[in-house]
C-alpha cells in the first residue's frame, strides 16, 4: 500500500533533495485537500508508503520553481505535477520523476 516517489535532479545525476510535494485526490471534479510532502536527501517521500490511499484519480505536485532557484537556475517549469489513477489500494505505487530546468519525465508503477 502507499506511493513510494522519488525525484532525481536531472542537472546534477543525484537525489533531488528538498523539493515540497504534496498529493491530492480528485473528489466530485475538483481536487481535495491532499497530503503536504518534502523530498528527503534520498528524494523520497517516506511517509507515503504508509497511507493507504482509496481507488481513484489521484495528482502529485512537485514545487520545482523553489527548487532550481536553490541551486541557481531559472525553472521554466515553476511545478511538475504527475497525475494517475490507483485501481487497487492494496498495491503500493511507485512513481519516479527526473528533474531538470527545462524537462521532466515520469514513471508510474504499481509494485505488487
Amino acid at each position: 500500500m502507499g506511493i513510494a516517489i522519488q525525484a532525481l535532479d536531472g542537472v546534477y545525476g543525484r537525489p533531488a533533495a528538498g523539493v515540497r510535494t504534496r498529493v491530492e485526490r480528485m473528489k466530485a471534479d475538483r481536487w481535495g485537500d491532499g497530503l503536504q510532502g518534502e523530498t528527503d536527501r534520498n528524494g523520497g517521500v517516506l511517509t507515503w508508503r504508509a497511507v493507504e490511499f482509496d481507488a481513484g484519480l489521484y495528482r502529485i505536485v512537485l514545487e520545482t520553481d523553489s527548487y532550481f532557484a536553490g541551486l541557481g537556475h531559472y525553472a521554466a517549469y515553476p511545478e511538475v505535477t504527475v497525475v494517475f489513477r490507483i485501481q487497487r489500494p492494496s498495491d503500493t505505487y511507485s512513481l519516479q520523476i527526473t528533474l531538470s530546468p527545462y524537462s521532466h519525465s515520469a514513471s508510474f508503477s504499481s509494485v505488487e
